[in-house]
């Protein structure tokens, strides 16, 4: 994968340089970044060659949501593989300061999925289907221990919102400013919601989903 204006080694100084300019410590993980830096990347690339609108087999560090995903994966791939915890709530941090999300690196998110504007996303650790959309300020939380399992090509859409026991059904779309409260969703279907609170399921009469990802 092209690494824009980088390359691999430009890529791993810079985001050394970052971790050192946020948490001054001396201690920026070097050896066990070079070590899942790769992993990381074909992770990345996965997603970027899924989504329609990103050039494949091409990453830009100065692209806000690849790099957003990029941390995610790296912090993530550390935590599978390593006992690292210091390494991955610093990337974790880092992340959170640069593009607003709250994407710990225990959750796992799918192997494909899209962020169209990070900026206020908090997702809890819950059960994400792959071909997952996400939109600024969109959030996934847990209510009383329970927490929401999210099929296939869900979209949620601005200021939406999925909490507790709901089990979302593949390619539910999730209409702005909607919150799905330990209910469950119809697949296939546009959720939109009442004034008081209720849901109504409308049945999608186009492929929504087809407008993100290459499939």
């Amino acid at each position: 994968m092209d690494i824009v204006h980088l390359g691999r080694s430009g890529l791993l100084r810079y985001l050394e340089n970052q971790l050192s300019s946020f948490f001054p410590d001396g201690k920026n993980g070097r050896d066990v970044l070079e070590k899942y830096i790769d992993e990381a990347l074909v992770r990345t690339g996965n997603c970027i060659n899924r989504v329609k609108m990103w050039t494949p087999d091409t990453f830009n560090y100065l692209h806000s949501t690849q790099y957003c995903m990029f941390l995610y994966f790296l912090s993530n791939s550390i935590h599978r593989n390593e006992h690292q915890p210091d390494i991955c709530t610093k990337l974790f941090y880092l992340n959170k300061a640069l593009n607003g999300i709250d994407l710990f690196y225990e959750i796992e998110m799918p192997p494909v999925f899209f962020i169209g504007h990070s900026v206020g996303i908090v997702l809890a650790k819950a059960t994400y289907g792959n071909y997952l959309v996400l939109y600024q300020n969109s959030t996934v939380g847990k209510n009383h221990g329970a927490a929401p399992i999210l099929g296939e090509g869900v979209i949620m859409y601005p200021n939406s919102a999925i909490i507790g026991d709901c089990k979302v059904a593949d390619r539910s779309v999730i209409s702005q400013g909607v919150s799905v409260i330990s209910r469950d969703t119809q697949a296939n279907s546009l959720v939109f919601q009442k004034d008081g609170g209720e849901l109504v399921f409308k049945k999608d009469q186009r492929d929504i989903l087809a407008d993100f990802f290459r499939f």
